[in-house]
């Protein structure tokens, strides 16, 4: 990070804490929400699901999973994000929330049957290899869904497309999304490990 917006936007949204991560936490649970609850649709989850959530935030994602999945977790690089997720999850038995982020999820092999990313791809310093750690945590046949800001995402669509196979998916599918209301656009992204 080279000045003040990147620090101030780090701060804020990419690893929140103090003043300014208690208003990026405001902004992504208010701002966010549609996108949280697009994607759990997408995910089709029938009750029995193990759900990784990577960079849950605030807990609007992980909550919403956690009425239609067994177990969920939640791996939250801050911790003031991961106190955040836990006072929105308060009551929810099947919810977990750890240390870590995209790259480095701590999780056991093939352990989940999807894994989800509401707008934090475009942090990922390294996407392929935190693209590989999901495909690594995820079971054959576990699906992958992405969403994240069109106008952040680094080499666009196309890009996304690229770096998720590159990481080993199959059934690759990226496309456009304009969520309600002032949310800027989205590219959302649906994968597959194979078996």
């Amino acid at each position: 990070m080279s000045g003040f917006p990147e620090f101030a936007l780090d701060r804020a949204f990419g690893h929140p804490r103090g003043l300014l991560g208690t208003v990026g936490g405001w902004l992504m649970a208010h701002h966010n929400a549609a996108t949280e609850q697009q994607v759990v649709r997408l995910a089709r989850l029938s009750g029995s699901e193990r759900v990784l959530v990577i960079g849950p935030g605030p807990g609007v994602g992980l909550r919403a999973a956690a009425g239609q999945a067994a177990r969920v977790v939640g791996v939250e690089p801050s911790e003031q994000m991961r106190q955040a997720a836990a006072h929105r999850c308060t009551g929810l038995a099947n919810v977990a929330l750890q240390d870590g982020d995209a790259e480095s999820t701590g999780q056991p092999d093939a352990a989940f049957d999807v894994a989800l990313s509401v707008n934090n791809v475009q942090l990922w310093p390294d996407r392929i290899a935190a693209l590989a750690e999901l495909r690594r945590v995820l079971r054959p046949g576990g699906a992958l869904l992405l969403s994240t800001h069109a106008r952040w995402l680094p080499g666009g669509r196309a890009g996304l497309d690229s770096d998720v196979r590159a990481a080993g998916f199959t059934d690759v599918q990226v496309w456009a999304w304009q969520p309600p209301g002032r949310a800027g656009a989205q590219v959302q992204a649906r994968a597959v490990r194979p078996a």
